[in-house]
């Protein structure tokens, strides 16, 4: 997202925040595209059956997001966090329907690519990486919220470091761990 969008949606959710209704006028349809753009990549890696569409995702999470009273965003890349993890939410919950509506299946293996990286590939179960992320928040809850931004919310280094207050280099890190971590954890029961 361009520099000066980023802090026109920083300045309108703060004036939303303090009450401005025209700022949440001019907010919604800038908002409601990044959302589209989110939820069209991350439904872009699931299976190929899914039948969940970018256009419920984002209505779900847009009206989970406008729902929350009152607002609490420092800034773009905080409220775009709070929609990584709604998103992620909806997902594993669509997720986890589906399974029980076919009893079990789609328990198979995550073909994951390389064993250093969590890939975002078609093969990643949603489920299976959010019981993942729940383990690993246990151990090391900051690398669990990276990476959720990261992979559900589609943040940068530098927007994942600036959300949790830490610099890129930690987020660079952390995210090279967790990854690794969360390959092992998820071929577990492969």
């Amino acid at each position: 997202m361009e520099q000066s969008s980023t802090s026109e949606i920083t300045k309108l959710l703060q004036g939303w925040q303090g009450g401005d209704r025209a700022a949440l006028d001019a907010l919604v349809p800038v908002v409601y595209k990044e959302l589209r753009r989110l939820a069209h990549c991350e439904l872009r890696n699931e299976r190929p059956d899914h039948t969940l569409q970018s256009a419920a995702l984002v209505n779900e999470a847009y009206l989970r997001l406008f729902r929350m009273q009152p607002p609490q965003w420092e800034s773009r890349t905080h409220f775009f966090a709070i929609a990584a993890q709604l998103i992620r939410q909806i997902l594993v919950d669509y997720a986890r329907r589906h399974r029980a509506g076919k009893r079990g299946a789609g328990q198979g293996t995550l073909p994951l690519e390389d064993a250093s990286q969590l890939s975002r590939g078609k093969g990643v179960d949603v489920v299976v990486l959010d019981d993942a992320l729940k383990a690993l928040a246990e151990l090391d809850a900051r690398k669990a919220k990276v990476v959720e931004l990261r992979f559900f919310g589609g943040l940068t280094f530098a927007e994942t470091a600036e959300v949790l207050d830490v610099s890129a280099v930690t987020v660079s890190r952390d995210w090279s761990t967790a990854r690794a971590w969360l390959h092992r954890e998820m071929n577990r029961g492969s």
